[in-house]
């Protein structure tokens, strides 16, 4: 991936870099916290150093998911000027991204303190940063929903309504795991309490999502299911409303916005 990224930036060369900076000219960069938030991305920030100049030397000064503040030096890299500015841009993308995400996460966690409610991720990432975004989800204190659709079955209101209603969903998912011979969790939408109660008395599922439930049912709900599955709230939740949802007693409440529209961390990269 890391490839791909520098051929996207640099093409055929960074020509204003290499008019202007010698070749043996060596100097020294800090990464500067420039809003308060939560730091993520540290990891990946060296294996960019390393893929593009293993000369590069990053001394980390604030590990990921520390809470920082502005003026903070999360590290400083030393090296050839032209590896410090070919690399810049591309650290820093993915530095504020990843650190965006764990600070909104940490946020959510925080509200919820005092529950038994954490809170999920979901599959509403950039595609091709998805691994990335669901670490900075768990830096933040987040917890990873299924990674794509092949490591949970996750049986939403599309799968349900295709196959013919709910138990015909569950059992062909458990008829499937059977013979492939895999061990997945399964999970199911309900819309409604007549979807509950069909999928409590069809059984076989790990976990049940209740989409679009107001915090009245959804307490309603918790008592039908009665501790038998896991239980997430999903659809419609916000930040200011989801606390109601975790004093209903739910497991889990998954939350697109951790990374679907979250703002970037912001920070520099500046010469010393």
């Amino acid at each position: 991936m890391i490839p791909l990224w520098f051929a996207e930036d640099i093409g055929d060369g960074d020509h204003t870099t290499l008019s202007c900076i010698p070749d043996n000219a060596f100097g020294k960069s800090q990464l500067i916290i420039k809003e308060n938030g939560v730091l993520a991305g540290l990891e990946v920030a060296r294996e960019i150093f390393r893929a593009f100049d293993p000369e590069l030397k990053m001394t980390v000064f604030i590990s990921d998911g520390t809470d920082v503040k502005i003026g903070d030096v999360a590290f400083v890299v030393e090296g050839k000027i032209r590896s410090l500015l070919q690399t810049e841009r591309l650290m820093l993308n993915v530095m504020q991204r990843m650190s965006g995400i764990a600070t909104r996460t940490r946020e959510y966690v925080k509200a919820l303190e005092g529950t038994r409610t954490r809170v999920l991720d979901t599959r509403k990432t950039t595609p091709g940063l998805r691994l990335l975004e669901k670490e900075a989800v768990r830096i933040g204190g987040g917890v990873n929903h299924r990674i794509g659709l092949f490591d949970m079955i996750l049986l939403k209101d599309n799968h349900v309504d295709f196959a013919g209603g709910i138990p015909n969903a569950i059992n062909r998912a458990k008829k499937y795991l059977k013979e492939k011979g895999k061990n997945l969790k399964i999970e199911i939408e309900v819309r409604n309490f007549d979807e509950l109660n069909q999928v409590v008395q069809t059984g076989g599922v790990d976990r049940i999502m209740l989409d679009n439930f107001n915090p009245e049912n959804t307490r309603k709900a918790v008592s039908i299911i009665d501790g038998k599955y896991e239980i997430e709230s999903s659809g419609g939740i916000t930040f200011d409303t989801m606390k109601a949802y975790a004093d209903c007693g739910v497991d889990f409440i998954s939350v697109g916005a951790l990374t679907h529209s979250v703002k970037s961390l912001d920070m520099s990269f500046k010469a010393m």
